[in-house]
């Protein structure tokens, strides 16, 4: 036979132990912990606040697109995906609802 017997190695060195392994793997966890506090809850909140501002939208409301033109709404209706937002004195575009960025002011 050509294949020597391979022998596994123990699951334990010698002189480890599972406080080395915590320490080991405690940088990982923080980090983790801290991208989500830093990154990714402050996004999520930032999401869920503007998915509120987009189904609050109403006539007169100023908004900033994703390409950065700013107009004013003219038309929309709530279960809608476009809505026609003029851009221009007598300019009306129809633009869907998920391509606003932001809602620079609400009418009150």
């Amino acid at each position: 036979m050509f294949i020597t017997p391979a022998f596994a190695q123990t699951a334990v060195p010698a002189g480890a132990s599972s406080f080395a392994t915590i320490v080991q793997w405690a940088p990982i966890v923080l980090m983790a912990a801290v991208f989500y506090f830093l990154l990714i809850l402050p996004q999520q909140k930032q999401q869920k606040k503007l998915k509120a501002q987009l189904s609050a939208l109403k006539r007169g409301d100023k908004v900033v697109t994703a390409g950065g033109i700013i107009g004013t709404v003219k038309k929309t209706t709530d279960d809608a995906t476009e809505i026609d937002v003029e851009i221009a004195p007598n300019v009306t575009v129809s633009v869907l609802r998920s391509t606003i960025s932001s809602v620079v002011t609400a009418k009150a």
